[in-house]
């Protein structure tokens, strides 16, 4: 048994190797056909909502700064909501959602999403036994409208395995730079961790239907698990290259002389580097 445990991981930091390797010079090229997606669902006024759902530590957000990082904030917008005000606990459940829905020409991305009700709410005991039955009736509905409105939903689980989220957990405790991410939700969420499979299961079978489907992402490998879930995402829409126009810079005018404060006058950074 002990061996197979060895000899697992031992293909997985292989796999790990492998694709490091290739990771800077596919990131690129992906990142590139977003901008090309970008232009084209601005162009034809596409409305594109995407949903990053899966356990703490599973890469969602980490694959969410890679498809944002060369695009632009006002046409790809990142929704991430905290806790419920008590206003909002009172509204009907999607309420909150409705208003950071996509307008004609944007992409939105939701860094987790209706779907916690499904997820940590179900499990922890954040809503009652029937508030859940009722997401799980209305929600494949309410999708079912978002698609009929023209919205392009599409649906991403990161799956992690028990083992690497707790390394993953570790390096964050240990991290400096990583600390903030860990929450006492993380140490409740390690203890639930079947409670957790179990409500992943029992959403799917209500919620991944054939009009709007969830792909799974494995995401042991998280730049393995990014290049794939973005060259997918770029596989789930029909875009083409838009042409940009042919501008020629022009020169300053200089017909108007214009003689500006001396530089002393304004206060400059040190520059320390």
């Amino acid at each position: 048994m002990h061996q197979e445990v060895s000899t697992e991981q031992e293909k997985l930091k292989e796999e790990k190797k492998r694709v490091k390797k290739i990771y800077k010079k596919v990131l690129p090229k992906l990142q590139l056909e977003l901008v090309k997606l970008q232009r084209w669902i601005v162009q034809k006024q596409l409305k594109v909502v995407v949903i990053f759902e899966g356990r703490d530590a599973a890469g969602k957000g980490s694959t969410i700064k890679r498809i944002t990082e060369l695009l632009n904030p006002r046409v790809c917008r990142v929704v991430a909501l905290g806790k419920p005000t008590e206003k909002e606990k009172t509204q009907w459940y999607f309420q909150r959602y409705v208003p950071h829905l996509p307008a004609a020409g944007e992409m939105v991305l939701f860094d987790r999403s209706w779907y916690n009700r499904a997820g940590v709410e179900r499990v922890m005991g954040f809503c009652t036994e029937e508030e859940y039955r009722e997401f799980l009736r209305s929600c494949p509905e309410f999708e079912r409208m978002l698609k009929r409105s023209g919205i392009i939903l599409i649906k991403y689980w990161f799956s992690v395995s028990y083992d690497e989220q707790e390394a993953r957990l570790r390096d964050r405790l240990n991290n400096p730079l990583k600390r903030w991410k860990f929450s006492p939700m993380d140490v409740k969420s390690r203890i639930k961790w079947n409670d957790y499979s179990k409500a992943k299961d029992e959403m799917f079978a209500y919620t991944d239907t054939k009009q709007n489907p969830w792909y799974v992402v494995n995401s042991d490998i998280k730049k393995k698990a990014r290049l794939n879930c973005i060259s997918h995402l770029l596989s789930l829409i029909d875009y083409g290259e838009i042409p940009f126009d042919q501008i020629e810079l022009p020169e300053k005018d200089d017909s108007k002389k214009y003689i500006r404060p001396p530089k002393s006058d304004q206060n400059y950074i040190p520059e320390i580097y």
